[in-house]
């Protein structure tokens, strides 16, 4: 029986995955109703505000549903969100049995869903490839739990830790295969940040080549430098300049102008820098759950100093840049001692081209 409720699962998993990218800040969930060892009925939450996974596969299947056997990726909700209680659509449709991959960490749930389900004397079991579905939704999970972005560093580094040369030239270290993975990476997160010298010095439009809904752009900036004319507002998609708060009757005239083509996120200080632990918690505020960081070497190491990275997916080129001025990967404060050093957790390596990728888990590993 296990194994026929996995495989079933694994089917609703992969459903899932059809929301990559689109559900945020909701997690993504999938949906099978089964009948007679046969599938009558799918769904997948496909977008925010639009039918969640169960009621999608309930809908499929129509009046077949009752009697039938429901399985789902995440245990249905009892609260109204955007959306009523898929509990109270479950318990309507005559489903005799669900069976749930995973608790949902949300705590407006968490464990509600099920005990409704078990009142109605619906039979449920609970806990089937739950570390699937916890990678599957890893940044839901820290963002609902914790209230701050699931952050994970995207670089793509020479062989020796450079991302630029000592003249600031950086185009191009990794391949172009290299490059059309990291914009797919992109896809999936509600928004790419960048430290305001990497603007300066490579004018990035920070979008996503592959993807129709393109991520928001972060420019962490406390002096607000950025040109008005910088790739950055080149496709039209959500900027947001992180920056300081600005004093009385000091305002430039770029502040100003930056302030009608993008949102200003003010922030705390932290010796005379931006809080770097502020900044995270505004953004979760305004419904950020993950975000992809792909430079420079400050913002990254102040992220590291700060104990705010949660993954890495580093691209390696068998390049050689060299010299003590270059730019690398990781700059910051970094540690006194080697035992203090990141270890990475489920750490992953796959070979692109000539270039290397090296993933893993720094702080929150689902």
């Amino acid at each position: 029986m296990k194994r026929k409720h996995e495989y079933f699962m694994g089917l609703a998993l992969r459903l899932a995955l059809k929301g990559k990218g689109k559900t945020s800040p909701n997690p993504m969930v999938g949906a099978l109703v089964v009948k007679n060892g046969r599938i009558i009925g799918r769904g997948f939450h496909e977008k925010a505000g639009l039918a969640h996974a169960e009621v999608a596969a309930i809908d499929s299947a129509g009046v077949k549903a009752k009697g039938a056997t429901l399985y789902v990726t995440l245990e249905p909700c009892t609260h109204f969100g955007r959306t009523p209680p898929c509990v109270d659509k479950i318990v309507k449709s005559g489903i005799k049995e669900v069976i749930v991959g995973m608790i949902d960490p949300n705590p407006r749930n968490n464990g509600k869903g099920i005990k409704a389900l078990r009142k109605h004397k619906i039979k449920v079991e609970v806990g089937f490839m739950e570390n699937q579905l916890r990678k599957l939704n890893e940044a839901f999970i820290k963002f609902i739990t914790r209230r701050i972005p699931f952050v994970t560093i995207k670089v793509g580094q020479s062989l020796d830790g450079k991302i630029a040369t000592r003249t600031g030239d950086s185009k191009w270290i990794t391949s172009d295969k290299s490059r059309g993975i990291a914009h797919r990476f992109r896809s999936r997160y509600d928004a790419v940040m960048v430290g305001v010298n990497t603007v300066l010095r490579d004018n990035p439009k920070l979008d996503a080549w592959f993807s129709i809904r393109q991520p928001t752009k972060i420019v962490v900036d406390s002096q607000l430098s950025v040109p008005q004319a910088a790739n950055l507002f080149f496709r039209e998609a959500q900027v947001i300049f992180v920056t300081l708060p600005v004093k009385s009757g000091q305002e430039t005239e770029n502040r100003k102008i930056l302030s009608q083509k993008a949102r200003i996120l003010e922030v705390k200080e932290k010796a005379g820098q931006i809080n770097l632990a502020d900044m995270m918690k505004k953004l979760a505020q305004m419904g950020i759950t993950n975000i992809l960081v792909e430079g420079g070497g400050t913002l990254i190491g102040g992220l590291f100093d700060e104990g705010l990275v949660d993954k890495v997916l580093f691209f390696i080129s068998p390049k050689i840049i060299g010299g003590k001025d270059a730019i690398g990967s990781v700059m910051g404060r970094g540690i006194a001692r080697i035992e203090k050093a990141v270890k990475l957790k489920r750490v992953q390596f796959r070979r692109i081209g000539e270039d290397m990728l090296v993933e893993g888990y720094v702080r929150f590993a689902p």
